[in-house]
């Protein structure tokens, strides 16, 4: 049988329960092969009872030092209670010299005894005591991660100054670095909202203009990795330049919430329509019906008289089918015997163009030429100047190779480059 003798307001800090009449510090710490939290129990005595009730510090001291010890129990390993006991007495009943001397020689949790208001300097200078003296019942998880923040880039070199901190704490990114930014003015200190506002400034006008464009071969909500490092590398020159004083995490930070923005707005957007809303395109005629496939055989027509256009049509048809075993896509003219071969794989295309229709049996002569692709956008271009213009729109637009071996060595030289 199991009974609660003392416990705190916050309900992580260890209990004091009886079981079977034997006094017993609880606490929960860790997860199982599950992710369900463990608890585990040792034996203490009325002595230890007494100073856990009376000293909040004491008890706080003691939790901290046996949290690496359920930390090493992992996911099914049972609790060192020998090494748990032997914590107790120097811990709850030593004198304040004698327990800071013990914590230099031993492992503990410092971010449960900041969360709890510990004084940080005194921590660091080893004085476990008197950094207690002011610690709280409740916890504040955030002031740890803070700390260990900080920790985690003076390790790296970078200390922050006021202006790098509050621009990390308007991004949301001061405690984690991954954290998807965005824009939370309440999180800076009124002082410095202004300064900050000011940086925000020289990205935004940094990059005014540009976009972050969708790239249909990796996804519905994937982006243009290079547009990404464009805008980020435009904004990162022009706010270096003008605050010439930020770390690089701060600079970091404002690149990551531009681009981040802009790719939402993309994400956000329909398809972009890449053609040019009347006339035709270099020497041929506007398509009026073609069909896109991929490598799966799966097929979706589009008409002219329809309400999208071609390109839009076509990008959603790849940003729907596109995967790492669907990487060649196909665009049909069947009508004027052309059409164009995708291969996301290589970076490359291919225009094939119909020379002789097949007579009495025999098979379709046809002409094929390929191209190396620069990226979604020169994908872009030329299925745009294809939808506009058929295969020889195609001239102006890269080098046309025929022989596919030559082809195949241009392709392996650019890779190699």
């Amino acid at each position: 049988m199991r009974d609660i003798v003392f416990t705190r307001a916050s309900g992580w800090i260890p209990n004091v329960i009886r079981e079977d009449g034997e006094l017993k510090l609880m606490l929960g710490a860790g997860a199982d092969a599950n992710h369900a939290p463990r608890t585990f129990t040792f034996p203490i005595g009325e002595a230890h009872l007494a100073v856990i009730r009376e000293d909040l510090a004491r008890h706080l001291l003691l939790w901290s030092a046996v949290i690496p010890l359920c930390d090493a129990a992992g996911t099914r390993g049972r609790l060192d209670e020998d090494a748990a006991v032997a914590l107790l007495d120097p811990i709850l009943l030593s004198a304040p010299a004698d327990v800071d001397a013990f914590f230099r020689h031993i492992r503990w949790d410092r971010g449960q005894l900041i969360a709890h208001g510990a004084d940080i300097d005194l921590l660091e200078r080893g004085q476990v005591c008197a950094a207690m003296r002011a610690a709280t019942e409740t916890s504040n998880r955030k002031r740890a991660q803070e700390y260990d923040a900080n920790r985690r880039r003076a390790e790296r070199g970078t200390v922050l100054g006021p202006l790098d901190a509050a621009l990390l704490r308007y991004t949301g990114q001061y405690v984690h670095g991954a954290t998807v930014p965005r824009r939370m003015p309440d999180a800076v200190d009124p002082a410095l909202l202004t300064e900050v506002m000011r940086v925000i400034a020289t990205a935004e006008q940094a990059c005014a203009g540009m976009r972050i464009c969708r790239d249909p071969r990796r996804g519905k909500r994937a982006t243009d990795k290079r547009d990404w490092e464009r805008m980020a590398t435009t904004v990162d020159a022009a706010v270096r330049r003008a605050h010439p004083g930020l770390v690089d995490d701060a600079v970091r930070t404002v690149s990551f919430l531009m681009c981040s923005e802009a790719a939402d707005r993309s994400r956000s957007a329909p398809m972009e329509d890449d053609e040019e809303p009347d006339g035709t395109f270099g020497e041929g005629a506007r398509k009026t019906a073609l069909s896109f496939t991929d490598d799966k055989g799966v097929e979706k027509e589009w008409r002219a008289d329809g309400p999208r256009t071609a390109t839009a049509v076509f990008w959603e048809f790849v940003e729907d089918r596109s995967a790492g075993d669907n990487e060649v896509f196909t665009i049909e003219d069947e009508k004027m015997g052309e059409g164009i071969q995708l291969h996301f794989y290589a970076d490359s295309l291919a225009r094939i163009t119909t020379v002789r229709e097949g007579e009495d049996g025999a098979d379709p002569e046809y002409r094929v030429e390929y191209s190396l692709v620069d990226g979604i956008g020169g994908y872009r271009t030329l299925v745009s100047a294809f939808v506009r213009g058929g295969c020889a729109a195609l001239d102006q637009h890269g080098s046309w190779i025929a022989d596919a071996a030559e082809f195949e060595r241009a392709r392996r030289r650019r890779d190699a480059d």
